[in-house]
Formats: C-alpha cells, structure tokens, sequence
C-alpha cells in the first residue's frame, strides 16, 4: 500500500463514519479511485467486480456516456432552483414517464431526496388523506414482519420491530402492527392461513389503520425473501375490503430488478401509494418519488389545510431529474426483460452449487436477485478481504450473502460473481 492510499485509509478511519459501522470497527474500508460498466477500480490498481449495484442502484453500471451528458447538458442550463412556486422541463418530463410506466391510477408525483424520505410522505400522505375524510383516529400502520423501509424514525416504525436493525429506539417509534412474514413462496398460491394474521388485524384494528405498508413480492434488507404475488393479490383486495390505503414500498423492487418493471405487476395490483427510488437515477444521484392515486392527492389538497404538508429544500433538483429521465429512457429502450432473465437464469445455474455447503441453508433466485442464506452470521472482517482478494464487490449482511448485479453484466463475469460465492463459502473459515 503506498503512503497515499494508507494517508486517505487513516484519515477515513479517524473523520468517516460508514453506514451501520462503529468508528472503531475492524471491518475493512477499500478506497475506490474509479468505476467504469460493471468494474470498480480502487486506489492500489485492483480491479472488483460489482456484484452490488451499489445497493440495488447503478442498473447499468458506472460511467454510462448517455447519463454523464444529460448531466453535462442540464448544467448549462442550472444546477438546481428551489421548487416552491418554481417548475421546470426535467420534472415536467420526468413526472409525466413515471405516471405512464407505474401502476395505472398512479397519477400524482411528489419528488423527494431519498428512499426513506418518500416512505416518511407516503405515510404522511395517508394520515392527512384520512384527516381530510373525517377520520382523524387513522394514524396507525401496518407492515410486514421482516419487512425494511428505511432509516428515518417515520419508516423505522414500521420496519421489523424485533429482527429488524432499529429495536434500540422501540421505545421512541410510534407502535404499529405487524403481520407475519408471507410463507407462501414465489410460484406457489396463497392459502386462507397464509393470510389469516394479517385479514385479522385488518378486521380488528381498521378505524385506526391508516394504511398496509410492504414491499412487493420481495422484502429486502429485512431478509431477501420472495413471496407469492397472490399474497399480495390477496392483501391489496383486504385493504379494499376494511377501508385502507395500500402503500407499495418500489424503491428496491422497482425498474425490472425483479424481472418486472414494478414489482406490484406481478400481482396485477395498483396501490393507492407508491415509494420509488434507489434505481431511479440509474445511481448517479440521491433521489425518489411518491406517486399516489388522483383521490389521495384530491382529498388531501381540497380540505384544511389545503396543501401537503411536506417541502424538501432540493426537491426536483434538475440535475437528477434530468438524469432520472436518461436512465428510464435507457431501460425502456434496451431489452432489459431478456437481461434480467438471463441473468436470473445464470445466478440459478451458478448459486446451486451453494445448496451442497453444510452452512447454507437456502439459496433462492428472483429476476438480477441470487441469494444464499446461511446458518449463521458471516465475519464481516474476514469475508469482506476475501471477497476483495478474488476481484469481486460482494458485500453480506448478516446470513445473507447475495448478488444483485448490474443489468449489463456478461456471462463470465456472472461466473467470477458466482465461483467467488462458492468457494469462500465452502471454504468455511469466514462465518
């Protein structure tokens, strides 16, 4: 290592804290000098494999020439403008694709900074659609057990209050309800007991339900766990039938990562609220939106206090919009369907050598998601280096270690992704 890399290595150590680390963690930190398709470069010269997509983001890798010039071409113009009582042609546009390519009823978009940031207005949105109609006792929430919707007190309340990464301020959240975790598999139907916890709570607890916030058909960060569309097919016709809003949390799930464009369409289903984020910008900006039904915005805009009460100072930020813009217009415009196939289809083929590893206790495969569960915890400081020694960015958490790569990943670099999972595993020195 040269007196550079080892001088920025110590001053990130001593000034940066990371995301869930300790200031004093031993977990390696590497220094990335630059990232270009499905590789990134660190300061040593070593060249990784994304595995990653920079948490579910950069859809078609890094330094993609059509993105760097909307960026380029938007800056001639401004880089940012405050957006109350200001609009301007990136978030026109922007708006306008969105409301076409989501869920029909989807017609409302309000932008906002961060996956987090539009689950806190989406809940937001349906308590102040409910005090609008009269009903001012529908503040509580429901989710899914297992479930993540981001790190803001808001979207902590109705993350997994028990194996969830937020029971240290249970006792500051506000209390919600929590359903189980659907057991009906991806590919299989929903049977009555699959559904009964949730039917009851719904049946119980409705005059104060607000809405049932999940994430389609797949729950990320709470346990990379697929789940039977029918599920969400069920639960959709449940909220209908007790009064209450649905909130779709897309902000993973969303722009084909699941081999649909929006996850819900694998239920048919269109919620009455819809998170958005993460792969919006294609990964090159912080931003999210949440589209809600005509009614929702109508009921909340024509009764006191006759506004949304909600104003991010760098909502609408035209650089991002206008980057958001380019990569929707690059996703629909290539053939990522057959991609994302292949690429699930290359992770199964891949990833089942896993299920022989003693330690492995399931491995599961959905659209550019391959997961393998272990039977215990990995040491993050150990198999992270691993990881790195064999020229792959894989990054586990907990007794998950999963890929979800970029969509324009080839197959031999699947194969490195693959071949490194394996091996490190079941070579067993790094749980």
């Amino acid at each position: 290592m040269s007196d550079k890399q080892k001088a920025m290595l110590d001053d990130d150590r001593d000034h940066i804290w990371h995301p869930y680390s300790s200031t004093n963690s031993n977990v390696p930190v590497f220094a990335v000098r630059s990232a270009k398709g499905v590789h990134l470069t660190l300061e040593d010269g070593k060249q990784l494999i994304d595995g990653m997509s920079s948490w579910w983001c950069a859809i078609h890798g890094y330094n993609v020439p059509e993105l760097n010039t909307a960026i380029e071409q938007q800056l001639d113009d401004m880089a940012h403008v405050m957006f109350g009582g200001l609009t301007h042609a990136p978030a026109i546009k922007l708006c306008n694709k969105l409301i076409e390519i989501t869920p029909e009823k989807l017609e409302t978009v309000f932008l906002a900074d961060s996956g987090s940031v539009s689950v806190e207005i989406a809940m937001k949105m349906a308590i102040q659609y409910w005090q609008a109609r009269k009903l001012p006792k529908k503040q509580k929430f429901i989710s899914l057990k297992n479930g993540y919707h981001g790190d803001t007190l808001g979207a902590m309340s109705v993350c997994d209050p028990v194996t969830g990464m937020h029971t240290l301020f249970s006792e500051v959240l506000a209390k919600n309800y929590f359903a189980p975790s659907p057991k009906c598999k991806f590919g299989d139907s929903c049977q009555p007991q699959h559904i009964e916890e949730l039917k009851e709570i719904l049946s119980t607890h409705h005059k104060s339900i607000a809405a049932l916030i999940l994430e389609p058909v797949v729950q990320g960060a709470g346990g990379m766990k697929f789940y039977s569309p029918d599920y969400l097919k069920q639960a959709k016709a449940l909220c209908e039938q007790y009064d209450v809003l649905l909130i779709a949390d897309e902000i993973a799930t969303g722009f084909g990562r699941s081999g649909k464009l929006f996850a819900c369409e694998h239920a048919a289903i269109s919620p009455d609220i819809m998170c958005i984020g993460k792969s919006l910008t294609g990964g090159y900006m912080t931003m999210a939106a949440t589209l809600c039904t005509r009614e929702v915005s109508d009921m909340i805009s024509n009764n006191p206090p006759y506004a949304f009460m909600h104003g991010p100072t760098f909502m609408a930020n035209p650089l991002a919009c206008s980057v958001a813009l380019e990569s929707i217009h690059l996703l629909l415009a290539s053939d990522w369907q057959q991609k994302v196939h292949n690429i699930e289809q290359q992770l199964n083929d891949g990833l089942a050598p896993c299920k022989a590893i003693d330690d492995v206790a399931d491995v599961r495969v959905l659209g550019a998601i391959g997961v393998v569960e272990l039977k215990q915890a990995v040491n993050m400081s150990k198999i992270q280096q691993a990881f790195v020694d064999a020229g792959v960015w894989i990054r586990p958490f907990g007794k998950l270690v999963y890929l979800m790569p970029p969509y324009i990943i080839e197959t031999a670099e699947i194969n490195i992704l693959c071949d490194a999972v394996f091996c490190i595993l079941n070579d067993g020195k790094h749980l």
